[in-house]
């Protein structure tokens, strides 16, 4: 299957397999526990930047999650755990589909190195 990041559809095949590149995005910086690194790539950007597509990748440990637009993410490897500042939690494993509101709070805990697919605007 091709991927063609340079389309007038940006599109990539198996992404759950895609062995980049990818970009070192770093430490998150709200960690509590642990050391999350981050990386991925951007598939596409809205020409203002009102929108973004992308690979998303962070290793295991456990930070505060404060989401600051939209986020629709489909979850392709790993394994996470999700708190909200409500206390609901939202267990992620492989092929789960997740919307996250702007302003979502809570915690993140990677026990698996996850890797998801995101659109945010």
């Amino acid at each position: 299957m091709p991927t063609k990041l340079d389309s007038s559809a940006p599109h990539l095949a198996v992404p759950a397999s895609y062995n980049g590149p990818f970009k070192d995005w770093g430490v998150v910086p709200t960690m509590i526990e642990g050391e999350s690194r981050t990386s991925g790539m951007i598939i596409s950007k809205g020409p203002n930047g009102e929108s973004e597509t992308g690979i998303w990748i962070c290793t295991p440990g456990y930070w505060n999650c404060h989401v600051t637009s939209d986020e629709f993410c489909h979850f392709l490897l790993g394994r996470c755990t999700y708190i909200h500042e409500s206390g609901e939690a939202i267990e992620i494993g492989p092929d789960t589909v997740a919307f996250f509101p702007k302003d979502w709070r809570g915690t993140c805990k990677v026990h698996e190195t996850i890797r998801k697919v995101y659109m945010i605007r």
